[in-house]
């Protein structure tokens, strides 16, 4: 089989394993009483975002021989991440909706989620820039920055998670508006059945995440990117990208926040988790590619937060972030 059709194989798998992994994470939301932030910004964040997660901790403790090319495919797979996240995914939210509510069209996430979100990753990134200038031989001020961004994430995950019984008594509850795909089957819809339907899906997007990983590694060698470019463009687009398919089929259903959550969710888990992971194990430097990247994600990540807080969220302002991809692509590729 060529490395096309691979690649086109493993994305009917991933769009198959969304839809198994949304329809099943929507019941548990809803089964458990909890706000749609929390089922997007936790729950759905995290379960698509581990596979991976896997990516730069494997190259960085059991990767090559070579540990600049270790490091440099860490690097690019922990920054590429937030930045494809900010720019791209966001920007394909606008097109899955362009031709229903137009370029003027309203969205709709609860506000005060998004908001959480959108605060605690511009300030956890912004440290994770501020250490790309802190020398490598300075540890100890390198691991309190570390330590710093695994505490911020705990405390956004004590933030959400409060706030949830209150925005479901304002209406915000995650509601399941589909039966459950195991349920059709013949199955009670129970407690065990979520799980596994949950369970089922988040395997199918491993394995499709991880089978389009090595076709578009194979199909990368004719393009000759190097390991920090590859990493940077390629490997979030893999891993990242397809499993935000969550977010597309969310808000083509007006599930707004969920589908806003599944993103700014993930940017926080992979903005302080993982740059503390690069911050204390590589040289975590101000490379062209990598400091331009930052950049563009804070960037990025501000204008939605200043879109936000006008409380007037447009399809086009979304287009914006995606203009800003396109940016970073002409700059380092050209």
């Amino acid at each position: 089989m060529s490395t096309f059709a691979i690649l086109f194989l493993m994305l009917v798998v991933i769009l198959i394993a969304a839809e198994v992994f949304t329809n099943a994470l929507e019941h548990l939301g809803e089964k458990l009483k909890i706000s749609e932030g929390v089922t997007g910004s936790l729950f759905a964040a995290i379960g698509t975002a581990l596979p991976e997660t896997m990516v730069p901790l494997l190259a960085l403790m059991a990767g090559t021989s070579n540990t600049a090319v270790n490091e440099e495919i860490g690097v690019g797979a922990i920054l590429g991440a937030p930045l494809m996240l900010s720019t791209l995914s966001i920007c394909l939210m606008a097109m899955a909706v362009l031709s229903k509510r137009g370029l003027q069209g309203h969205l709709v996430p609860e506000r005060t989620g998004l908001t959480r979100d959108l605060n605690f990753f511009l300030a956890a990134f912004s440290f994770s820039a501020i250490a790309l200038f802190v020398p490598h031989q300075l540890t100890a001020v390198r691991a309190a920055i570390g330590f710093a961004l695994v505490l911020t994430y705990f405390i956004y995950i004590m933030l959400t998670l409060r706030a949830s019984a209150h925005l479901v008594k304002e209406g915000h509850g995650t509601e399941a508006e589909e039966k459950m795909f195991l349920c059709r089957m013949g199955l009670p819809e129970n407690m065990a059945a979520i799980v596994t339907q949950l369970a089922l899906g988040l395997a199918l997007l491993v394995a499709g995440a991880k089978g389009f990983i090595h076709g578009v590694e194979s199909a990368s060698e004719l393009l000759g990117i190097s390991p920090l470019l590859l990493s940077l463009l390629i490997i979030p687009i893999a891993t990242e990208l397809p499993e935000k398919v969550n977010s597309i089929l969310w808000i083509r259903r007006h599930k707004d926040t969920l589908a806003f959550g599944n993103i700014t969710g993930a940017m926080v888990f992979q903005g302080t988790l993982l740059p503390a992971i690069g911050i204390m194990l590589t040289p975590w430097e101000p490379r062209q590619e990598v400091l331009l990247g930052i950049v563009i994600t804070l960037l990025a990540s501000l204008w939605l937060r200043i879109m936000v807080h006008r409380g007037q969220l447009k399809v086009w302002h979304l287009a914006i972030n995606g203009a800003m991809y396109v940016t970073y692509l002409a700059v380092v590729l050209i």
